[in-house]
């Protein structure tokens, strides 16, 4: 049986599961450490991706624009089906994902409404075109297709219109060699 999405699993630093917790309180600052995995879809050979804002309705990081998609792991859930579910149901479609390097990462919510503390595993995807977009108002109040190259610039520019861990999974893929050996 599945937890409910109120609920976390709280892990060590190494990713390895040691009990759940209310997400409320993982979240209070200074936070628990806890499981997470971000969504990155790409099109156009890598050059391009979707991207998010979060709704004003999330708890933490309202209105900050970050990866595809992300979430927390579940009791008994398997990584690759988790993120693609999320990604269906936040966005409304999905893809092949591949799961990526995982990361640990804290950060404070900057009009202090809690932590952000996650191991955090990145997984990637590619689509064709343009998949039908049908965004969850409770979770993304905006998506758009961007370059990485503007992307790049605009993080650079103004860093805090961007999610932390985007800042660094993001850095984690370009610097990833691609599966035909090129860099992203």
């Amino acid at each position: 049986m599945l937890l409910p999405m109120s609920f976390v699993l709280l892990c060590t630093e190494d990713g390895v599961i040691t009990g759940t917790s209310d997400r409320a309180e993982a979240h209070a600052s200074p936070g628990m450490l806890h499981r997470a995995f971000s969504v990155f879809v790409f099109r156009k050979g890598r050059q391009e991706l979707l991207i998010q804002q979060r709704s004003k309705e999330k708890t933490l990081f309202p209105l900050i624009w970050a990866n595809t998609c992300c979430s927390h792991l579940q009791e008994e859930e398997v990584l690759p089906d988790a993120a693609q579910l999320r990604l269906h149901q936040e966005l409304g479609f999905t893809c092949p994902l591949t799961e990526g390097p995982s990361f640990v990462y804290r950060a404070d919510d900057p009009g202090g409404r809690g932590t952000e503390y996650e191991y955090d595993t990145i997984l990637t995807g590619s689509v064709t075109g343009n998949p039908p977009l049908k965004a969850d108002p409770a979770e993304v109040n905006e998506a758009k297709w961007i370059t990485t190259e503007e992307l790049t610039k605009d993080m650079h520019t103004e860093p805090a219109k961007y999610a932390p861990w985007f800042h660094l999974a993001f850095a984690m893929i370009m610097r990833s060699p691609r599966r035909d050996g090129k860099k992203s």
